[in-house]
């Protein structure tokens, strides 16, 4: 047997630091996965370090998460945050200090999970370095995202040439739904080796809190209506939508009608900027009495909201996985999600939510109002979509066929752990 469980694996995430608070600027599912993945793998044996940008000045360098598992910070051009579309052009500074950082411990990775097209370039680059074998999660394709958006950044085409390279070179790509698998065949390339291991989430985190208790922990009536929208503020994700359809729901005007928005945002950042848009649509249509904005929910306080909740929902015009229909699954709350992506996979229609069409509020409304006006079928979704999660979506469950997938990786290819890393120039 080749493999030692004590090898050390690196999960590369460059503009998803996995030690950062969920719900600071672009920070999601991405960040969560690599975190959970990291955690989780720890406790199978491995040594995990997870890589990513120093983005802010004051970070600590390294944050240790366990006894095997740790977060580590390189710099990559100036010490404060840049959006992912202005990235590319530091990346070549990364590599050289994630190379600069192999020859100071005196090991080299002799396997690296790469985590977004960016960290995918990382990863290419140090393959032509030294001897490693690269496993990749896209996130995000930009052949589907570019197509739901209208201003296409610069940055584009670069992109899409990367995703193609990274498909048709690294050793695997693991696509967290089939949907994902179809379109990086139908859309990036034929080429490829491909598995699916979807996302996961903590299971033991949700799904304990009864929804009474949760209710009164809040402060939400017991006889509300409580709709729930948690995750960034980004016009992708389809806040307008939502909004839109509880104007349009045929329980507007009634007292126990609630709409929560949860989710953190920075003034004068574009997540900011996207929660006071948002808040303006709210006001115009005359939802200010129904409409609270909690802010940054963390895991001491969200599993509160998700419990209370009577739907949540998650209007994305594109999601590759959907971090947050799971979540609210484990809960025992059915979800309402657009039909696209990843989440054609997570929820079952009629069994654990309902699938609508994206920015189609007439259909979200009808679809939200269907199981508001249901407590007994409302009851019934919810249990089915706990009984999903446990089945198929534990990071530890996730974490094994990771492990499976590494174990054999390094089995075939007998990549040396502890040879000396080439210096990049």
């Amino acid at each position: 047997m080749f493999l030692n469980k004590n090898h050390r694996i690196a999960l590369i995430s460059v503009d998803g630091d996995p030690a950062v608070e969920i719900g600071q600027e672009e920070a999601g599912g991405q960040n969560v996965y690599v975190r959970q993945v990291g955690l989780a793998l720890s406790k199978q044996g491995w040594q995990v370090d997870m890589f990513t940008r120093l983005s802010h000045p004051g970070q600590p360098q390294i944050v240790q998460h366990s006894a095997n598992c740790r977060t580590i910070r390189l710099k990559a051009g100036p010490g404060q945050f840049i959006g992912r579309d202005s990235l590319f052009k530091n990346l070549p500074e990364f590599v050289a200090q994630f190379q600069k950082f192999q020859h100071s411990q005196g090991y080299s990775y002799p396997l690296i999970h790469t985590n977004y097209w960016l960290s995918s370039w990382v990863g290419m680059e140090l393959k032509k370095q030294q001897p490693l074998l690269q496993v990749h999660t896209y996130h995000s394709l930009g052949a589907v995202k570019y197509r739901s958006i209208e201003n296409v950044p610069e940055i584009a085409s670069q992109r899409l040439a990367v995703e193609k390279a990274c498909l048709e070179t690294v050793d695997c790509v693991v696509a967290t739904s089939p949907q994902e698998q179809k379109d990086m065949q139908f859309l990036v390339s034929k080429k490829g080796k491909i598995e699916i291991i979807p996302c996961g989430t903590q299971i033991e985190l949700f799904g304990c809190i009864e929804r009474s208790v949760a209710r009164q922990h809040l402060g939400i009536a017991a006889d509300a209506k409580m709709v729930l929208y948690v995750g960034r503020f980004d016009g992708r994700k389809g806040i307008e939508t939502l909004v839109r359809a509880i104007a349009e729901s045929s329980l507007r005007g009634q007292a126990n009608l609630q709409l929560v928005i949860g989710g953190g945002s920075r003034p004068g950042q574009s997540d900011g900027i996207e929660r006071e848009r948002i808040e303006n649509i709210v006001a115009q249509l005359g939802l200010k009495d129904c409409t609270s904005f909690p802010g940054r929910l963390d895991e001491a306080i969200l599993p509160y909201y998700y419990a209370a909740a009577d739907v949540c929902v998650v209007p994305s015009h594109y999601e590759p996985f959907g971090l947050v229909a799971i979540e609210a699954m484990a809960s025992r709350t059915p979800v309402v999600a657009s039909n696209v992506g990843g989440l054609k996979y997570t929820v079952v229609p009629e069994v654990t939510g309902l699938l609508v069409p994206p920015k189609h509020e007439s259909n979200f409304a009808s679809a939200i109002d269907r199981i508001l006006t249901n407590p007994t079928w409302r009851d019934r979704l919810g249990e089915a979509g706990r009984q999903r999660v446990e089945a198929d979506f534990g990071w530890d469950s996730v974490a094994s066929r990771l492990n499976h997938l590494y174990t054999n990786l390094l089995n075939q290819n007998r990549v040396p752990s502890q040879r000396q890393p080439q210096i990049a120039a």
